[in-house]
């Protein structure tokens, strides 16, 4: 400070030759600026200004990403399938929320899968050598120069939204060749006669700078879905970390659940969440947190509903590990702590449904077989209360119980909630299990509010169990054994948690 209390002028290297060039222009624009910005000029002085005095923060002690090594062998089974063709796999760009807010980024899986990466704008890119096999190398965003403004005055710039890695470093993290990603679409445009494949829809500016075929591109993303069908050792890890995190996001809520009745399903759900952004990335989809009559609908995510003693609450949530694997789980609750004998017996025929799905997951079994077995008991049952007309094995050939369980028994799980959902029909719902998958057994029940087909009693009541599981070398894994599934554990279980 000076004595008068005033700021002294601060000595920035080079300011003098900068003003002395700009007497007669004060101020220029700032690129791309905001209509209504309160800032439209920026002076030359402090564009000198922002340009100097920062140190080097390059990190030299980083090591390969604990995934690196997984992540290779998966890009050399994807270069097997495709000898002497260009692969090009692009992350994603950022998608506007609203005017100049974006949505959060998440990358695409298959991206995710080939490199352990989450940076936004970037791409894998796999070149075919002439004497067989591939180059892998990645585009990245490069950390923005301090020589000039563009670290400072974007709206996406790191000054703004944080530092990134420099090529250098993401070098050693993914252990890949890493290349300036603004050059990339010039870079596949000048070599077009490469055969080359892309995923599309993910990054239009790449799209356009190739020359592809669309059945070919889609040959492509087929076997991204393919290569994720059997999870390797270290996705495993990471799935039990994000199931074991999604028990203890399902135990914090029923800790909450009278403060929810005192307020809604939203009180239940931002509950979980915080259990999912302190353990983890975030949630792995949208929490689904369904009380009453909404338990009946198979995606209610407003959750704005009131949470009342003696109806249920279906609540189904996973979380996504920060390495972006999620879990997904469903417990169907009775918020008062004790099931009424209705809810009770819907909830037992649901129970024993995926008792029967589950005991079919095994190596060597047709994937279909637990949801084929789950279904043909739900529909025995609704035979028996005379809600389909029986017998139960014609009901279940007609699809009759569908009025009431609605959807599939599971699905695949991993990096995507509904995971290779592109892989192969035959390698998939017409396909064996084998050791290393992952999926989910989840049937239900659904008596929606509004049908006069069954008892009014029944009405408005949901009941859907969901557990994780990986198939192993001599049957299966219940990932999610952690939560309690039958009537009478449930309500012990939140005898002692229910808050």
């Amino acid at each position: 400070m000076s004595a008068t209390g005033t700021p002294e002028p601060r000595s920035v290297p080079g300011l003098g030759t900068v003003r002395r060039k700009n007497r007669r222009r004060k101020v220029h624009d700032v690129a791309n600026r905001r209509k209504n910005s309160l800032y439209p000029k920026l002076s030359a002085e402090l564009s000198a200004l922002m340009r100097t005095g920062w140190a080097d923060t390059e990190r030299h002690d980083l090591q390969p990403a604990e995934q690196a090594p997984y992540a290779a062998r998966r890009r050399a089974a994807l270069s097997a399938r495709f000898p002497g063709e260009r692969l090009v796999v692009p992350s994603g760009n950022l998608k506007v929320r609203s005017n100049d807010d974006t949505y959060p980024f998440r990358p695409y899986s298959g991206y995710v899968h080939l490199t352990g990466d989450q940076a936004r704008d970037g791409a894998l890119v796999l070149e075919p050598r002439a004497e067989g096999g591939h180059d892998a190398y990645c585009y990245q965003l490069p950390r923005d120069s301090r020589d000039d403004d563009e670290f400072w005055t974007g709206a996406h710039a790191e000054l703004w939204t944080g530092r990134r890695r420099s090529l250098a470093e993401s070098e050693r993290v993914l252990g890949l060749p890493c290349r300036e990603v603004r050059t990339a679409a010039a870079d596949l445009a000048a070599t077009r006669g490469v055969p080359t494949r892309i995923v599309r829809g993910v990054d239009p500016a790449l799209e356009a700078a190739v020359t592809t075929d669309a059945e070919r591109d889609a040959a492509l993303e087929d076997a991204l879905s393919d290569l994720r069908l059997v999870k390797d050792a270290w996705e495993l890890g990471e799935l039990r970390k994000a199931v074991d995190s999604t028990v203890r996001g399902f135990t914090d809520v029923v800790g909450e659940l009278s403060r929810a009745v005192a307020s809604s399903e939203r009180w239940l759900e931002g509950t979980f969440f915080r259990r999912a952004r302190l353990e983890g990335n975030a949630v792995g989809y949208g929490t689904i947190c369904a009380a009453g009559e909404h338990a009946t609908i198979m995606h209610w995510t407003d959750n704005d509903g009131p949470v009342r003693p003696g109806d249920l609450l279906l609540l189904d949530a996973g979380v996504e590990t920060r390495s972006l694997y999620t879990a997904d789980v469903t417990r169907t609750l009775p918020i008062s702590g004790t099931f009424t004998p209705l809810q009770r017996k819907v909830y037992d025929a649901v129970y024993e449904a995926q008792e029967a799905g589950i005991a079919t997951v095994k190596p060597g079994a047709a994937y279909r077989d637990f949801h084929e077995a789950a279904q043909r008991h739900l529909a025995a049952r609704l035979v028996e209360w005379g809600f389909i007309e029986g017998p139960a094995e014609r009901a279940y050939e007609l699809g009759l119980q569908r009025r009431f369980t609605m959807a599939g028994t599971g699905h695949m799980l991993g990096l995507d909630v509904h995971d290779c959902a592109r892989a192969r029909t035959e390698e998939y719902v017409d396909g064996l299990l084998e050791p290393g998958m992952c999926l989910t057994v989840e049937p239900g029940l659904y008596f929606q509010a509004d049908d006069l087909t069954v008892p009014e009693e029944w009405r408005g009541i949901g009941v859907r169990i969901e557990d994780d599981l990986v198939v192993t070398e001599d049957g299966h894994e219940n990932l999610s054994a952690g939560l309690p599934r039958s009537a009478d554990e449930v309500e012990a279980w939140m005898a002692r948690f229910a808050g």
